[in-house]
């Protein structure tokens, strides 16, 4: 590769490092519901108050997180990942001295607003490190950690089981802040003066950026059709994902007569492991595809749909296990190209200073959604409607999703794929 066309360095240093901070966010923030039994022992509650753990987590996050992605393209990114790393390890570790609901619902409040700067200012930082031709693969490679983060959650049951709750918060409240140290030496933004040109995102250029108001990105992006579109597609992703996801393990376990535990180790364990291969192969797919034309992105995504939104809808039609689990496994392998390349489509679309606050925006309203979602589907479930109408709605609003796509058009501003034969 010649000099232009050349990655900046640590590009793939700080994929790596980041790898392993996405694994620990989403193992921090879900292993709590892994080690119920434990804790109920130690903090009596009922089962409202112990779903509601939860529940404040993800409002705290969702609503935080447009706010945590403007301090993303406001100040330092990198800087804003340690603080948030260390500042959710170091309530990871204070969770297992909370001796009261009232403390333990804190806690999870304050796990809410410091892991809500992650992801924002973590996806930011990777798309200024890479160009068209590694951008959606790096992402995907991030994601692929958290996605190994949300599988290795059972590890906080497992230690709770033979040590206690509290002993898992603080050994993985510790092991946060050990490696908050060694991104303190290595973890580093993009050069300031290497920033993004409408003709080649990769070349140096000598520029002043102005800087980052608040109000100037919520017009910037809320003003942006492009980026309302993109709005809308994710959250119509967000409600039908968490949805389908949600209610798999009672549909397995009703439709199929699978115990408990067969039924969410079929529905998580095979689903997991295919979106773990499809984020990076719809990266790989897209980064490819990107240098050729830079709708590549959207282009991969709109096939995944094509093929994920059916794949739901026949696990709902059929009487046949083997049937249904294999549709699952094709729902998370090509679901997941979106997940790959949602920040890559945002890149496309909306200006390049708001990128953190941008995807702050889609994390709020595909969490509430989702969150939505799931709810209207006990709502169901409690007047008597079969489960089966959530998978539906989840084919549907993936058809929906697909649609938008096709009105998506970058932006002036976007990267133009390279000159040239791809690599």
């Amino acid at each position: 590769m010649n000099a232009a066309n050349a990655l900046p360095r640590r590009a793939w240093l700080i994929v790596g490092l980041l790898w392993f901070v996405g694994c620990l966010n989403y193992l921090d923030r879900v292993m709590i519901t892994t080690m119920r039994e434990s804790i109920l022992a130690e903090i009596p509650m009922t089962d409202a108050q112990f779903g509601l753990l939860t529940t404040v987590f993800l409002l705290v996050y969702a609503v935080f997180s447009p706010f945590a992605g403007f301090i993303a393209d406001r100040f330092n990114r990198s800087k804003v990942i340690i603080v948030s790393f260390i500042t959710w390890s170091g309530v990871t570790w204070l969770t297992a001295h909370a001796k009261s609901y009232e403390q333990l619902l804190a806690t999870r409040a304050l796990m809410g607003i410091s892991e809500a700067c992650y992801i924002p200012a973590a996806l930011a930082l990777i798309a200024d490190y890479h160009r068209t031709t590694t951008r959606s693969f790096a992402n995907g490679l991030h994601l692929s950690g958290v996605m190994v983060g949300s599988g290795l959650g059972g590890l906080g049951g497992w230690i709770a089981e033979r040590q206690g709750w509290g002993h898992a918060f603080m050994l993985f409240g510790q092991i946060g802040i050990a490696l908050a140290v060694v991104l303190i030496f290595f973890l580093r933004d993009r050069p300031a003066d290497q920033v993004e040109t409408p003709r080649d995102d990769a070349v140096p250029v000598q520029a002043k950026v102005p800087p980052v108001r608040l109000g100037e990105a919520l017009r910037s992006l809320l003003g942006n059709t492009n980026f309302l579109l993109a709005l809308l597609y994710w959250g119509l992703m967000g409600a039908s994902s968490w949805a389908v996801v949600g209610w798999m393990p009672t549909y397995l376990n009703e439709q199929f007569k699978l115990g408990q535990g067969a039924a969410g180790l079929s529905a998580t364990g095979y689903y997991q492991t295919a979106a773990l291969v499809g984020v990076l192969v719809g990266g790989i797919w897209a980064d490819r595809w990107s240098r050729r034309h830079a709708l590549g992105p959207i282009y991969v995504v709109m096939i995944g749909i094509a093929v994920s939104a059916p794949s739901i809808l026949l696990v709902s039609a059929t009487d046949t296990l083997v049937v249904a689990l294999a549709g699952l496994v094709m729902f998370g392998l090509t679901k997941s190209f979106a997940d790959a390349n949602m920040m890559p489509i945002l890149t496309l679309v909306a200006d390049s200073r708001y990128r953190a606050t941008g995807y702050g925006l889609l994390n709020l309203c595909a969490c509430a959604v989702g969150g939505a979602a799931i709810y209207a589907g006990g709502v169901l479930r409690d007047a008597n409607v079969n489960v089966v109408r959530v998978f539906q709605f989840g084919g549907l609003s993936f058809f929906v999703s697909l649609a938008i796509l096709f009105f998506l058009r970058p932006g002036k501003s976007a990267p133009q794929p390279m000159a040239g034969k791809s690599h």
